[in-house]
């Protein structure tokens, strides 16, 4: 039923709308973070589950210090945590410099760890804060306009990763690096630093970014919120009221599974159209980007749609959909000399400008064979993009009081991301996988781990759906 009450009053726009840049500051992190799998992998000649370990440090964050960013929320308000959440991120993207310096990969993952030790603080505030800025009749809908500029920064990281990371890595694939390291180990390591050296500028330059939102946000004035007037933390008690609420524990759930399948798609999209397509890493990392504007224009699309129907009904289609996109992406064909043939059809625009370029990213899937696999994994970025602030929105409106807290929980459900990942990235290190009436390469059969997420959440959807029927009766 569509609703007369407004998604923000009028007084609390401005507070609205600095929170809401920190929705796009984290998506950036994300997604600068997301190609830096496949880059540490060409670049370190480790294995795929070795380079997976940088998603599972990135989202260890919000595993291991969504909790602690809760309490802290509780014991003092919204702001002490963000401005927290912004040093300890700052701090993490700077601690680049130094892992750089020393070559080692092991310093990069405490890097990102600790970045994400900030974004744990900055998600655990802003969504409830975002939450509790109007009527609860709209926080749903507020939730996902705010979350709808999670994507564009997620666009921007997207970017400089392909323009000013991925592009300017040297050329030599993993063959030739592993033959130039049992040739002269020196020669390898100068282009190792090399590589190492371009990863670590755009961090930096954005730790400095943090650092002067950091000053913004201590000169503004944030509302104050009224769940900051009960500064008990009262821990067990909360934990037991949660943790007893189906309805909550069933969120959480739901979203670790949905954050699951979004890296693991974002993630191995490189990996997918270089080893399927033959397609270079920077080529591939455009078609990411394309991924990426479709996730942000459904985003909108949907929120406007839950203004007139059930968020279940909508969630449960959209998984659907996503599990069927996924199942073609596994068993769709391939075509290895979809590479040469894109090459050949970008070398005819070279010099045309941009548009044309963009021409032949959007004409290739339809006159190269092989290549709707790919395709399809792009068009699951259209039915994942309701899904975070929606889950988050329907599982906190059953915890009242305890929603600091509860955030806690839905962030922590971010770790999703952390353990999928590997265990993909393990998968895709198998041996080709023989059906019985098909082999699959490792690659192609690891995305069964999405496909499990699309069901789960696919009866999570079911499941609010029903209630909500049974609650209007």
């Amino acid at each position: 039923m569509k609703t007369t009450k407004p998604l923000v009053p009028v007084a609390l726009i401005l507070p609205f709308c600095l929170v809401t840049t920190l929705f796009a500051l984290w998506g950036f992190a994300n997604d600068i973070t997301n190609p830096m799998v496949a880059a540490f992998k060409n670049i370190l000649l480790i294995s795929n589950f070795e380079s997976s370990l940088v998603q599972f440090a990135f989202y260890g964050g919000y595993l291991v210090m969504a909790f602690p960013a809760a309490f802290f929320i509780k014991r003092f308000s919204y702001k002490s945590g963000i401005l927290l959440g912004l040093v300890c991120y700052a701090v993490g993207c700077l601690l680049f410099i130094p892992s750089g310096l020393a070559m080692s990969f092991v310093a990069f993952l405490l890097s990102y760890f600790v970045m994400t030790t900030g974004l744990a603080f900055l998600e655990t505030c802003a969504n409830p804060f975002i939450l509790a800025m109007g009527p609860p009749e709209t926080a749903t809908r507020r939730l996902n306009f705010a979350q709808s500029f999670n994507p564009m920064g997620s666009l921007a990281g997207m970017f400089v990763a392909s323009n000013f990371i991925l592009a300017k890595l040297d050329k030599a694939d993993e063959a030739a690096r592993t033959a130039l390291r049992a040739e002269s180990v020196e020669a390898f390591n100068t282009i190792a630093k090399h590589d190492v050296s371009v990863i670590v500028g755009p961090y930096a330059i954005l730790g400095f970014v943090l650092l002067a939102v950091l000053v913004v946000f201590c000169l503004v004035r944030l509302p104050h919120n009224a769940d900051d007037d009960n500064r008990r933390l009262d821990i067990g008690p909360t934990l037991k009221r949660l943790f007893t609420n189906l309805h909550y524990v069933e969120g959480v759930v739901a979203q670790m599974f949905y954050v699951g399948v979004q890296i693991m798609c974002w993630t191995f999209i490189i990996q997918y159209a270089a080893q399927t397509l033959g397609l270079p890493k920077p080529e591939a990392q455009n078609y990411n980007i394309l991924a990426m504007v479709m996730f942000l224009a459904f985003r909108f699309i949907c929120t406007f749609l839950l203004k007139f129907f059930n968020s279940g009904v909508l969630l449960m289609t959209l998984a659907l959909g996503g599990g069927l996109l996924v199942l073609y992406t596994i068993f769709g064909g391939g075509n290895l000399d979809a590479g040469a043939q894109f090459a050949a059809m970008m070398e005819q625009v070279q010099g045309n400008g941009p548009l044309a370029a963009l021409a032949v990213y959007l004409k290739a899937p339809f006159v190269i064979p092989g290549m709707f696999g790919l395709v399809a994994l792009i068009m699951v970025s259209a039915c994942m993009s309701l899904m975070f602030p929606t889950i988050y929105g329907i599982t906190l409106r059953t915890v009242g009081a305890d929603a600091k807290i509860g955030a806690a929980g839905l962030v922590m459900g971010v770790g999703g991301g952390c353990l999928m990942t590997p265990i993909q990235g393990w998968i895709m290190d198998w041996e080709p996988v023989n059906l019985g009436f098909m082999t699959l390469s490792s690659l192609r059969f690891s995305f069964v781990l999405p496909l499990i997420c699309f069901m789960v959440i696919t009866v999570y959807g079911l499941r609010t759906f029903l209630r909500d029927r049974k609650a209007s009766l």
